[in-house]
Parts: structure tokens; sequence; C-alpha cells
């Protein structure tokens, strides 16, 4: 058994502080990992149904054929583990802006480290997911022009609400346009949302994408007691 609570790796970065903690569940004995930037928690292992969500409705509207997957944002990876899971998935390429949550996962750090590490399908890049996208250099650093069938994003709490200001104008019909290019044709473009839908956003995924769906998530929520809820949008 862990202890109660332990900080296993804290380190700045150009975001502010980053930091990995575990901790104890005392209702069910079982490991719980968190992240925060700053006093903020970005993500914890206690919440995930929506990040799997994301993976599986995104790549559910999909045809049934090999598909190759980029993931914006790392975080403990189940975006990532979920995509893996579809047997038609040939790669999953993810960008990850900060170079120490990749080395937790290399390290064995995070439960799901080991796991992304040692699938020949997968590959972790370091690298601004917003600024490959904005500047036009592609999303695979080792092929440019490379497109998707899907791209899975979760990086900030929602169009609205951005971990940096710059990453706003991808949530614009510009941005979207910019993304929409990376993509296959019938590709598709899902987002996790920490806020309900948003009929704003909606419309700008709208103006790009042929085709557009918000789901909510629900998901029990053992710290508030009761149940919460996400958003995952998919257009096409």
């Amino acid at each position: 058994m862990s202890t109660r609570f332990q900080e296993i790796d804290w380190r700045p970065t150009p975001l502010g502080d980053i930091s990995l903690r575990r901790r104890r569940d005392p209702a069910t004995g079982e490991d719980v990992y968190e992240v925060k930037l700053g006093e903020e928690f970005l993500m914890s292992s206690l919440f995930t149904a929506a990040e799997i969500e994301l993976a599986r409705l995104g790549l559910g509207v999909l045809a049934d054929t090999e598909l190759d997957v980029a993931v914006g944002g790392l975080g403990l990876g189940y975006t990532a583990a979920a995509a893996l899971d579809d047997p038609r998935v040939r790669s999953v390429t993810v960008i990850e802006a900060l170079g120490e949550v990749i080395d937790w996962h290399r390290r064995g750090y995070v439960p799901l480290g080991s796991r992304l590490t040692s699938d020949d399908r997968c590959r972790l890049v370091e690298g601004d997911f917003f600024a490959r996208v904005a500047e036009g250099g592609g999303l695979d650093p080792s092929e440019p022009d490379r497109r998707f069938h899907a791209i899975l994003l979760d990086v900030d709490h929602s169009p609205r609400h951005v971990l940096h200001p710059r990453n706003a104008a991808l949530y614009r019909p510009d941005g979207l346009r910019a993304l929409a290019q990376l993509l296959v044709p019938e590709g598709v473009f899902a987002l996790w949302s920490n806020d309900p839908p948003d009929r704003e956003f909606e419309a700008a995924l709208e103006e790009v994408f042929s085709s557009v769906r918000s789901h909510v998530v629900e998901f029990a929520n053992p710290l508030q007691g009761g149940s919460s809820t996400n958003t995952v949008y998919v257009a096409r």
C-alpha cells in the first residue's frame, strides 16, 4: 500500500510550476494521481470517463479502416490509451507541450506510462499543438505534410477557458480551418471541454465542418457527491 500522500515530482515550466501527486483515496484505498499547474488542478485519475469518451466518440464515427490519430495533450494518458484500444488504430502521435509530462510517462511515474511508451504504435512528441496548427508546420515534425483520420484535443478547460491566451485563436473559424487542413477527407476533430455545450463554439465548428455534434458525458463525482458532466464535441 502506498503512503497517504506523496509529491512524486515538481518542476518549473514556462507555463508555471507543475507537480505530480499521488494520494490514497480513503474511501476505496486506491491510489489517485493528480496534476497541478501552480495552484490549479489540471487533471486527476479519479475523473477519466470523458477523456476515454473523447477517443471513443471521436473514432466511433470513422469508417472501418486503418486509422492514424493525433492527440493534443498527453496528461495522464487516458485518451491516448483509449485510442490504442481501438483495433483499427495503426498509429497515435501525441503532441505535448511540456517535456516534463512526457518524462513522467517514460520514467513510469504514472499508471499508463509503461503501456504508452512500450506500444510501437504510439509516439510522444514534445511540441506546442496550437503553434504547430497556427504556423502550418503540421503535427508530426518528422512528416510536416502528414494528415490524420482523427485529431483528439484535451488541453484547455474549454474553448472559453484556455490555459494560455494564444490558444484561443484555435477555437475560432480561422483556427479551425487551419486544423481541418491536417485531416484526411471525412476526418474527425474531437474536443474535450469541462463546460456545458457552447452554442457559440458550435457555430464556429459549423462554419468549417459539415457535421457537428456535442455529447454530454456524465460521470460519478465522489468528491462532491452525485455526478458531474463534461462535453465532447465531434466535428467531421
